[in-house]
This record gives structure tokens, sequence and C-alpha cells, in this order.
């Protein structure tokens, strides 16, 4: 039975988030992991089907539910969000601590990774510190014995106090032992002493003044030297959260504010500010983990970790990090490219031969012969046009992206750029949120949630539509084959295509960086902030769970809001080109009302329109052109891009044209599915409107420079 089947529903305590239980005897554990380590192949392998997602209250951070039954007894798997610290630094890291915190989860199942155990370990001890029933799954022991490491388990269970059992989640090895343990310990069958971590003397001091005074107050379940930590951090989040929690602030008691006062005393005598504290609390879990795994983890032959390095030596070293970078970024265009087109020629042929059958099917119903026309011709049209164009580029580009990612090559992509974007004043992980809104600038957006600081956040999301995604593929590519590389067919056209698509992309690229750059110097001053970033070993990516997840997480998901906003514009495009007044439709009036304009930019009134009204879609912008220079009722197709240029020549287009439209094309305003996007993740119209002019500005600014220097030194 699934999730959505489920009768009975509690909200885990004050966490906020339900949780969908199929009987009361069920029991809730909570699954952490740092990002890379399995944790959701972990999640899948035990919960199947069965699983329930949303989001979490007052967050953007996604959450997933699962129901398995193991020895009679049901669990409802919580799958948190990946992290590397309960410290909370980020909108993960907090949703991560609260759950485990204020959700009570009767346990939790931290998954580590084999090949990097030591460096997992310091997730386990923060969770111990909150946690007393918590169960140490080490995953990806088939690459741990790849690289010639083994584990002394009975050693490491020892050290930790903790039950730690091995698993390997893509073959479903261990998992019944795993559970089988939960289940154990949930039944007090297995003896737990969690391991205390110490740190230095004057936070011990400091920390049992604290916990003297709240072992007397009602903290509930949370364990008082935990609590008394983290009041020395002075974490608004977490005091936010704990007065939600408690229906109270605990802090208004008198005798716990003089002992914080006291505690703040002391620590600043031994010049220990709040982060010298906090680096000091990470240096001594740090040590306790390379205490637990000297010994315990043992390597016998480094021959991976060795080839790993060397490969690492070819991407991410300055001479040849980028060549490489630069090469598979114009091999992933190229597939897109030549993939697509076969497809998309097929997918239109289907939808518009459905066209025929929708008005047969309204005439038969009686509708009007404008009715009928503005369905089929208008709205049905468009969503055809849109989902032929859209769809099978994505469908190639998401896989590719998700490929490269499961691989491990991404986060190079990140170490490369960091320096870069520090420079700007940016974060390192905004690389991949670029390379994310190649497929979708919408895609890419959401993606930016993995950025910790809010200020970064935002930097992000305002300049990710600096470079071009799927959708402004077609147009990119239609203009470079006609007017700069030649409508000849084969692999040389082709190629040519795909390096000059790279050159244009790389403008965007750098107008990311100097955007980011003018963002942080102004509106958005700040320091850059640190980050851990994991270069994760590199891995055989399983293809065939990429495609699914690939096409139904991103490329689905990407479409349905693009359709979603395609249908009304198909209805507005039908209407100006069908409404007349005095003569001409509104097409041909808004047209020239916005002409003079648009030869002052190095195109024109139609080229313009066809932009704003592309505002649903980038990939309408040339079927309206058509439409309006054809003086058309419906948008038009081309027969070939030879016709196409021939349309285009005999309405003044030159290759000053060309240039601008592309330039216009790479900057102007995000599509309505981004802005949709950027709305939902800011809550602010504001950021949503500084998103659309920033790129326009940039986009004006090029155009008006490059065609009026054009024509001057042609002239």
């Amino acid at each position: 039975m699934g999730l959505t089947n489920e009768s009975v529903g509690r909200a885990a305590a004050d966490s906020g988030l339900v949780i969908h239980k199929q009987r009361d005897s069920d029991r809730v554990i909570a699954l952490a992991g740092n990002p890379n380590v399995g944790k959701s192949t972990v999640f899948n392998a035990l919960t199947g089907l069965n699983q329930h997602t949303g989001n979490w209250p007052g967050k953007t951070v996604s959450n997933a539910q699962g129901y398995c039954e193991y020895g009679g007894q049901g669990y409802i798997m919580v799958d948190i969000p990946g992290c590397y610290s309960l410290m909370a630094h980020s909108a993960e890291e907090e949703v991560a601590r609260d759950f485990i915190c204020y959700g009570q989860p009767d346990g939790v199942i931290v998954v580590c990774d084999a090949t990097c155990l030591e460096r997992n370990l310091n997730l386990v001890l923060q969770t111990m510190e909150i946690s007393p029933r918590v169960v140490v799954c080490v995953n990806l022991m088939d690459e741990a014995r790849r690289k010639g490491i083994s584990l002394n388990v009975p050693l490491l269970s020892e050290r930790l106090g903790a039950p730690v059992v091995c698993t390997e989640a893509r073959g479903k090895k261990g998992l019944k032992k795993l559970m089988q343990t939960m289940g154990k310990l949930l039944r007090e069958e297995v003896p737990r002493q969690p391991v205390q971590t110490e740190y230095i003397a004057p936070i011990e001091e400091a920390a049992a003044m604290l916990e003297a005074v709240l072992e007397r107050e009602d903290i509930r379940t949370l364990p008082p030297r935990w609590l008394a930590l983290r009041l020395l951090d002075r974490d608004e989040s977490l005091l936010k959260g704990l007065e939600e929690f408690l229906g109270r602030d605990i802090l208004e008691c008198p005798e716990l504010r003089e002992a914080l006062e006291q505690a703040e005393a002391l620590l600043n005598a031994h010049g220990l500010a709040r982060e010298q504290r906090l680096d000091s609390i990470v240096s001594s879990l740090v040590h306790r983990a390379e205490e637990i795994c000297r010994g315990a983890v043992l390597r016998s032959h480094p021959f991976q970790e060795e080839r790993d390095r060397k490969i690492d030596r070819i991407l991410t070293s300055k001479r040849t990090g980028f060549p490489v970078m630069l090469l598979l970024l114009a091999a992933v265009f190229w597939l897109t490219i030549t993939g697509a087109n076969y497809p998309s020629k097929l997918l239109s042929k289907g939808l518009f031969g459905l066209q025929e059958y929708l008005s047969q099917a309204l005439q038969y119903l009686g509708a009007p012969g404008w009715l009928e026309n503005l369905l089929a011709d208008g709205v049905y049209r468009t969503l055809a046009w849109v989902v032929s164009v859209m769809l099978p580029p994505m469908a190639i580009f998401f896989p590719l992206f998700t490929l490269l990612e499961d691989l491990g090559y991404l986060p190079r992509v990140a170490f490369n750029l960091d320096k870069y974007f520090k420079k700007c004043s940016a974060c390192g992980k905004q690389a991949l949120t670029m390379c994310m809104g190649f497929g979708c600038n919408a895609a890419g957006i959401v993606g930016c949630r993995i950025i910790d600081s809010p200020r970064e956040r935002l930097i992000a999301m305002l300049t990710n539509n600096f470079v071009p995604c799927n959708g402004r593929f077609p147009t990119l590519i239609a203009i470079l084959t006609m007017f700069f590389i030649g409508t000849g067919t084969g692999l040389l056209p082709s190629a040519a295509c795909a390096l000059l698509l790279t050159g244009v992309i790389l403008l965007g690229v750098g107008m990311t960086f100097l955007s980011s750059k003018l963002l942080s110097m102004t509106v958005l001053k700040g320091v850059p902030s640190s980050f851990t970033l994991e270069l994760p070993p590199y891995r055989r990516p399983q293809i065939g769970k990429t495609i699914v997840r690939s096409i139904f997480d991103r490329t689905l998901f990407v479409l349905g809001r693009a359709v979603s906003v395609a249908a009304p514009a198909g209805l507005v495009i039908w209407l100006m080109a069908n409404v007349t007044l005095g003569g001409q439709s509104l097409l041909a009036h808004c047209s020239g009302f916005l002409d003079p304009l648009g030869r002052f930019l190095g195109m024109d009134g139609v080229i313009l329109l066809a932009f704003i009204l592309g505002f649903p879609a980038n990939e309408i912008v040339v079927p309206v052109m058509l439409m309006a220079y054809m003086s058309a009722g419906t948008l038009m197709d081309y027969e070939s891009l030879d016709a196409l240029r021939m349309v285009l020549v005999q309405n003044g287009w030159n290759w000053i044209t060309a240039v601008c439209v592309m330039l216009f094309s790479l900057f102007h305003w995000p599509c309505s599915t981004t802005c949709i996007t950027i709305y939902k993740e800011t809550k602010s119209w504001k950021w949503t409107a500084a998103s659309m002019v920033l790129p326009t500005m940039a986009g004006v600014i090029f155009c008006a420079v490059f065609a009026n220097l054009a024509r001057l030194i042609l002239n």
C-alpha cells in the first residue's frame, strides 16, 4: 500500500511536517547523510514506490516520506535534506537539525560513504549528541572494496557506542540487516552508549554552567548538554525553533540568562568569540572522527584513489581543466542539437496532425467558426509548438547533465570556477546552477537552493538568465546556420554550429561573472562565504535510473509549467493576429509602434514584438516573427532554413540584424516559467522584476552599441 492510501496522519511533534501513518504502531525514522553518499538510493531501495513528496513548511527544501515493513513492524522513513553539519549554515541544515530535534523521530539512520568515512563521521557525532537512537549505515561498500578499503565494523561500533551496518544500496545488500538492527535498537535489545565528543576546557566549563540549569528546566526530550552548546553558538534560527517547540522563550528564565552571561564572560576571557567557538567545536569533532577511524579503517591498495587523482590532475588543473570543460560543453550541445532534430520533427508532425481532428471535433459540437479557430489555430497550435520544440532537447540535455552529475564531474566544474565566482563576491556553487540553466533557467533557479548564503543565492537567481536555455537554442542555432555557416547537412556544419554556439554561450558566462560582480558591489554587497565543496569519487552512472529520474524530476516539471502559460499565450497571439483595427491587425499596429526602437537596436518592430509575445515560451519567437512578416492569422512553420532565410532577407534582415537578434536572444527578460519560479523562491515581486530588468538592460546596451557602431563603420 502506498502513502497515497494512508488513513492516519499526525504532525511530527512541532516540526510542522505532517507524517502519514498507516497504523498507530508505525515508527518514524529520519534518514540523514552527507550529499553524494547514496542516501536517496537507500531511501528508494527501502520504500520502493511507497513514497510521498512535498515541501517542508515555510521552506523551499523538499522532503520525501516512504513506507516500509520489516519483521511485522511498519516504518515511516523521512528522507531529510543532505547536509555536512547540523550547525545550520543553510536551509537544508536547518531543516535536518529541526526535524531531528523537534520532529522527535523514533530513530535516526545516518548514511555514510565507506570511501571517506572519517569525513562523514562529523555528521554522525553531531546527530548522536541530539538523538539517543542512531544506527550508522556505511554505504558504498562495493566502491570501498575497489579502492582497497576495509572496515573493522565491531571496533567502529564499539568506539561510536552505536550499531554500525555496512550496505550496498544499489544492489540492495545489507538493507534487511539495517532495518533489523534499527528494530532491535528501538526495542532496547541493543546496548547503546553514544560516544561523547570532548571539547576544549573553556567550552566544556561554559557548557556545564548552562547544563546544570537546563537539567532543572522543562526542555522536553532535548539533551541538556547539546542545548547548552547550541546556546553558546547564539544561533538565531535555533532559538526561534526552540521557542516554537517549547511554547516559550527559554532565555526569559532569569537563572538561565544569568548562567549564559557568565558562560559568555568565561569564553570571552579565553579569547573565544562566537567564530572561534564554532571553529574549536568543529576542530574537536574532526579530531574525534580521526580517533574513531584510526585502526578501524584499513587501506590495502590505493589504486583507484590514485586513478581518481590522476583524472583530477587533468580535469581540475589550470592548463587542461578549462579546455576539457569547454569541449564537454560543446559535445553536450552537439548531441542535444543533432539528437533533437529528428524527434522534434516527428513530434511536431504528430501534434500538428491532431489539430485537424480537433477542428473537426469542434465543428461536430457546433462551435462557431471564430471559437474553432481560436482554440485550434490559437491555443492548441501554440501548445503543440512549445511541446514539439521544447521537449526533445530537454529530454536529451537533462539526462546528459544528470549523467555528468552522477559520474562526479559537475563538482569539478564548480571547483574550476569557484575562484572566479569568489572574485565576483559570489558563491562557487553558482557554477552548478549556471550549468543547470543551460537546460532550463527555471531548473537553474530551483537549483540555487544549494547556495547557503541568501545574498549569494539572490545573485545566482538574478544572473541565471544570462546563460541561454534550451528554449533559446533553436533561435540561436537557426540564425547561426542561415547567416554564418550555411544550410548544408552533415557532421562538419553541425560541429561548426556547436562550436559557434559554445562561443555565444561563453559571452553569456562572461556576463554572468560581470553582473555578479556589479550586484555584489552595489545592491547586494557582501563578502563571499566559505563552503565545503566535496569532490566525490568517480562512479559509473546508472544510465536507466538517470534517464527516468531526469525526465520526471526535471524535464516534465519544466514542461508542465511552460504548457500552463503557453495556452493563454496562444489565445492572445491569435487575437492580436486576427482582430483588426483600421484595416490592420493589432499585431501590425503593435509592431509598427515598436519599429523605431527596434531599428535603433539593429532589429525591427516585428522582432521586438515577437520577443514580447514569446514571454511565455522562447520557442515561439521565430514562429511569431514569420506570422507577422507574412500577415498570417496563426503561427507559421517553415519548410526549410533556406525558405526561412528568404523570408527574413525579404523583410530587411542582414548580418547586423542576425547578430543583434542573437544578442537580444541571449540577453533579455526570463520566460514566464522562470519568472514564476523566481517569485516562488524569493517570495518577492521586487527581485522578480530585478531579474527581468538586469538582462534586458544588458541586451539593449549590447544591441544598440553593436548596431550603431557597425552602421557607422560600414557607412
